[in-house]
């Protein structure tokens, strides 16, 4: 095994090595690409890759480490693990949050416990739970393997409850499946959406037939046969491992800004796994050994086989889904395994079976993101370049494109809680472009796609990713019987499936009318400031009707200015609480709502009795009246309306 990140190498050396960094940025494209088993030639290009990206996304740690044919060719911390008190990172002691990497363990255990007997991949969940079930909503029961492939078809939620700060207010995980129980929308295997809950439900039923608690067997069963000493589910940590844990930073006004170690125990099989680069990559080894590693095995070669096999595709030309690990690809390599983002940390774990590679990479703070992204397809383009020629579009495509175009989301999204309202902002656009292509947007970004078999489509080139770590080869759009596009499925997202969206839940119809409506309100709030002494000499009833638009429009100002202020106080605190004074606020839509419904009552008179003058004015009051129940089924459609949330 090769220590690379323990001692410095000679400056010299580095600087001989910097050229290697140069082939990655194509200044010296004639030079062969160096050999992954040299250590040497790992760092120089992991070094040129990270350091910079490190900077410019003001993550303040990172631990890298890489196996090949069963030894450690490369492990090294970047940064430092305490920044106030220049502790740098150190790959085998510094820990680091995995976030859902963590699901792998729980993966293992589910097929350590069906490799026994004491589990049925296919059996109805509720056969494993004692104090409460899954509530029956469609006909068929979800089972395990539904819950490895991501396709039990529960709704996503996590606000206020999934990440916590404090210790104290975690509670049982059979309690907190039974109080957090989603609600179910998709029959069980017909849409991936990831989910956390269905992860930690599996962890519950491995307590259940195991006899231990979830974190006492993967301890027993996972990381004492393995010899992962700096691995724990414990939080917070023990003490004998505290010191060990890379401080969480987020990064505010430009400074980083310290935060608390992140509690998810009541969901501690999806996520709450805290873990050194060298442990991790040891665990990633054991799988690629068919279950076994340095004498001790934790599963069997064929129990791995079958869990590495592919369970289940929307789009067979496309990775899918094995049990709980997801496909990949990278250069025309398969790779499975799994990435994980807590709030303040970003990993991802992969195990590459062809070329016997196994690798691990955590970075902290949100700007950890960009550079975990960045890391993996760097290092294939490196070590296993590929050049691929763009598809040809082909010339009669614009006479289908339309039925591609439109806005899509992801099933991974809330449908029940307040939580949809957030749904919105993740939309994907797809629109066709007058060279016969589509152009696939998200979060401002874009990519172009040619269409290369049925609804299939290939990009047409490796530019900017949409999003950091979503940068999808291959697109397949879905079908329904009738032939109309339903959905799509991205290369290397293979759990979270999209569907097309209605005209009413797309970013355009709410965007364009809620800002239209906006700005009525304030028309209407300014023409009353001008007109505040005139306003005492109209009759009565104008008075009372102008009255009531006037409160409709206030009270809709008064909606949207104190969220911007509410939010800009409770900021993060939203995924741990939720906090009083967002409880407050959410007393304005209700409020606004009376005000719109009143407003109706009020224009119906102005119509019946003739008021306001003239027919001219009755419209201008009429436009204001339905921009007020915009508003109203605004708030009712997303949830906002009331106190929809879990507390």
């Amino acid at each position: 095994m090769v220590h690379s990140g323990a001692h410095e190498m000679n400056r010299l050396t580095r600087l001989l090595l910097c050229g290697l960094g140069a082939v990655f940025m194509g200044m010296n494209a004639m030079a062969a690409p160096p050999r992954l088993d040299n250590p040497d030639a790992v760092e120089a290009l992991v070094d040129g890759i990270v350091n910079p990206l490190m900077k410019n996304n003001n993550s303040p740690s990172g631990s890298v480490a890489i196996a090949r044919n069963g030894q450690l060719i490369f492990a090294k911390g970047y940064g430092f693990q305490d920044v106030g008190k220049q502790i740098p990172v150190d790959p085998y002691k510094t820990m680091f949050r995995p976030g859902s990497t963590s699901k792998l363990f729980t993966w293992v255990s589910v097929m350590q416990l069906a490799e026994q007997g004491k589990l049925d991949l296919d059996a109805d969940v509720n056969t494993y739970l004692q104090t409460f079930k899954i509530k029956d909503t469609f006909d068929e029961p979800i089972t395990l393997r539904h819950i490895m492939t991501h396709t039990a078809g529960f709704e996503d939620g996590a606000l206020g409850y999934l990440i916590i700060d404090d210790p104290a207010k975690a509670i049982p995980l059979a309690d907190a499946m039974e109080k957090y129980q989603p609600l179910r929308v998709n029959p069980p295997g017909t849409h991936t959406a990831y989910s956390n809950y269905a992860t930690a439900l599996a962890g519950l039923i491995i307590a259940n037939v195991s006899g231990l608690s979830f974190t006492d067997y993967i301890q027993r069963n996972i990381f004492e046969p393995l010899g992962m000493n700096n691995s724990s589910f414990v939080e917070p940590l023990p003490e004998n491992l505290a010191q060990q844990m890379a401080v969480s930073y987020s990064v505010e006004l430009g400074g980083l800004v310290e935060k608390p170690f992140e509690i998810i125990t009541s969901f501690a099989p999806a996520g709450a796994l805290s873990s050194t680069a060298t442990d991790m990559v040891m665990f990633g080894q054991a799988i690629l050994n068919g279950g076994e590693l340095n004498g001790s095995r934790i599963l069997r070669q064929e129990t791995v086989n079958e869990m590495l096999t592919r369970n289940f595709s929307h789009d067979e030309r496309l990775m899918g889904m094995a049990l709980g690990f997801y496909e990949d690809d990278y250069n025309g390599f398969r790779v499975v395994g799994h990435g994980g983002d807590t709030q303040w940390f970003h990993s991802f774990l992969g195990i590459d079976q062809a070329n016997n590679l196994t690798y691990f990479v955590s970075f902290g703070g949100p700007g950890g993101s960009a550079v975990r992204s960045s890391l993996i397809p760097a290092l294939y383009q490196e070590f296993f370049p590929r050049e691929e020629a763009p598809p040809v579009p082909p010339e009669d495509f614009s006479k289908r494109a339309g039925q591609y175009a439109g806005s899509y989301g992801f099933w991974r999204s809330n449908f029940s809680t307040i939580e949809k309202a957030m749904r919105s902002l993740s939309s994907v656009q797809v629109v066709p472009t007058e060279d016969n292509t589509l152009v696939i947007s998200f979060s401002g970004k874009a990519k172009q796609y040619a269409e290369v078999e049925n609804n299939l489509f290939r990009e047409v080139d490796s530019g900017i990713s949409m999003v950091p770590g979503l940068s999808p080869r291959l697109v397949a759009f879905q079908e329904d019987d009738r032939g109309e596009v339903t959905g799509f499925v991205m290369d290397g997202l293979p759990f979270m499936s999209l569907r097309k969206l209605p005209f009413y839940e797309t970013m355009n119809f709410n965007a364009s009318l809620l800002g239209f409506s906006v700005l009525v309100f304030l028309l209407v709030l300014l023409r009353r400031f001008y007109q505040r002494k005139a306003i005492h000499s109209w009759p009565a009833a104008d008075r009372s009707a102008t009255a009531a638009a006037v409160y409709a429009a206030a009270a809709n100002w008064l909606v949207l200015v104190a969220f911007a202020i509410v939010i800009s106080i409770v900021k993060d605190r939203m995924f741990s609480e939720i906090p009083l004074l967002f409880k407050l606020w959410l007393v304005l839509p209700i409020l606004a709502t009376l005000a719109g419904i009143w407003l109706l009552y009020r224009s119906y008179g102005a119509w019946k009795d003739r008021l306001l003058g003239d027919v001219w004015a009755r419209v201008r009051f009429s436009i204001v009246t339905l921009c007020a129940l915009f508003m109203c089924w605004f708030y009712f459609y997303w949830n906002i309306l009331g106190f929809q949330y879990f507390s």
